[in-house]
């Protein structure tokens, strides 16, 4: 496994709160990727979302990065005081996030199954049974690791 990273869910200031965090930690996002960047006949994203984050990664040292997203708003307000964080595991290899997601996954509920995503990376997204919400993703992209 290349990495565990944290990744945080925003009520649509995602990009003022990684500006704000790049300040302290610096260097340079990695990723940003805007609703209105995967608009589609299948996705369609309301204006007044177009500009919204959908995935913007910040690393930090080696190894860490920090990843968040702002939920659209058809999904509801994330609850600020509970539970607004997901772990995201890297993996290695296709066939390491699908061994990590079918064995992490088992008994919980699936979000968003492990496959194809449209931003590049092969990907997944479930609540274990504890209740612990995770993505696993490999991202061919850091094959050789960040």
């Amino acid at each position: 496994m290349r990495a565990i990273n944290p990744w945080i869910n925003f009520n649509g200031n995602a990009e003022e709160a990684f500006t704000f965090y790049k300040s302290v930690f610096g260097g340079e996002f990695a990723r940003i990727i805007r609703f209105k960047d995967l608009a589609s006949a299948e996705f369609q994203v309301p204006d007044n979302e177009a500009n919204r984050i959908m995935h913007i990664a910040l690393p930090i040292g080696k190894h860490n990065v920090l990843i968040a997203n702002d939920v659209p708003e058809f999904m509801g307000r994330v609850n600020e005081n509970e539970n607004r964080s997901k772990i995201s595991v890297s993996a290695e290899s296709r066939e390491e996030a699908d061994k990590i997601f079918t064995g992490l996954s088992a008994g919980g509920v699936i979000e968003g199954t492990i496959g194809d995503s449209p931003w590049g990376t092969y990907a997944g997204m479930f609540r274990d049974k504890y209740g612990i919400e995770w993505i696993v993703e490999f991202d061919p992209c850091y094959n050789g690791g960040i």
